[in-house]
């Protein structure tokens, strides 16, 4: 009987794993086909410039690199300040709370497109200059760590009150529950949003092209493309670069997010 009842909870899974296996083979297909379809646009009706693309498309990549740690840097940065305004909305002490009150709505109140521009062009009417690398990376990681304060502030109020008290009780002090039961649980739930974030900074990225300074892929992309009277061409090479780098982290980042599911199973 035991027998019995194991081949059925196995054929009821294989059922359910054929079903999965055929759901993602349909959107393989159905991916295929748009992508077939966007080929046949841009090589039938749309002709475009194809030796164009074979001599520029490698100088175009090479700046694949630049946008890469561009948004390494910014999001390590918009970590820890995540991290410490999330810990400043959750403080009693005024002055704290305030300040990262002030923070995250002042950044969050305006566009991050004008933010590298206050960096690049109105700091320096202060005598504040920072190299051109820079004044993308600094905004980029201000303004993506405004955003991502709200989920480590959730991340460390999904905490049970139950577990400090635990913790109390076993004589931690407020550092030691924060470093050693808190911020562990509330990273494991913030890794995942940290990941969407991530993408969508290497994509944001392209933004600091208008300081004129920074090589990165779109930089690279219209200096071609205005040089040569071939936008369409550099735009769409830019394009595929950057969806290549996103399918990419976001392969992995579904991978991470398997791996967190089964850990919580």
């Amino acid at each position: 009987m035991v027998q019995t009842q194991k081949s059925q909870a196995e054929l009821l899974f294989d059922a359910q794993q054929r079903k999965v296996r055929l759901f993602r083979t349909y959107v393989t297909i159905s991916w295929v086909v748009l992508l077939g379809l966007l080929i046949y646009i841009f090589s039938g009706p749309i002709e475009l410039d194809t030796e164009f693309i074979r001599k520029n498309a490698l100088f175009i990549a090479g700046g694949v690199w630049q946008t890469l740690f561009i948004s390494v840097v910014s999001i390590i940065m918009a970590i820890v300040l995540a991290l410490l305004a999330a810990l400043g909305r959750l403080s009693t002490f005024p002055p704290i709370y305030a300040l990262s009150t002030f923070y995250v709505s002042m950044i969050r109140g305006t566009p991050l497109f004008l933010q590298i521009f206050f960096f690049y062009l109105a700091l320096p009417q202060l005598g504040i200059v920072f190299p051109a690398i820079w004044s993308g990376i600094l905004p980029l990681g201000l303004n993506y760590g405004a955003y991502m304060s709200e989920t480590f502030r959730a991340g460390i109020s999904s905490v049970s009150k139950g577990q400090r008290e635990a913790a109390a009780a076993l004589g931690m002090t407020p550092l030691q529950t924060m470093r050693r039961v808190i911020l562990p649980q509330a990273l494991r739930f913030a890794i995942p949003p940290m990941g969407n974030d991530f993408i969508s900074m290497t994509k944001d990225s392209a933004l600091v092209s208008a300081t004129g300074f920074v090589h990165e892929v779109m930089w690279r992309a219209t200096r071609v493309g205005r040089a040569q009277f071939n936008n369409l061409e550099a735009l769409i090479v830019a394009a595929i670069f950057y969806w290549g780098m996103t399918l990419i982290l976001t392969f992995f980042q579904s991978r991470l997010e398997a791996r967190l599911g089964r850990g919580d199973r």
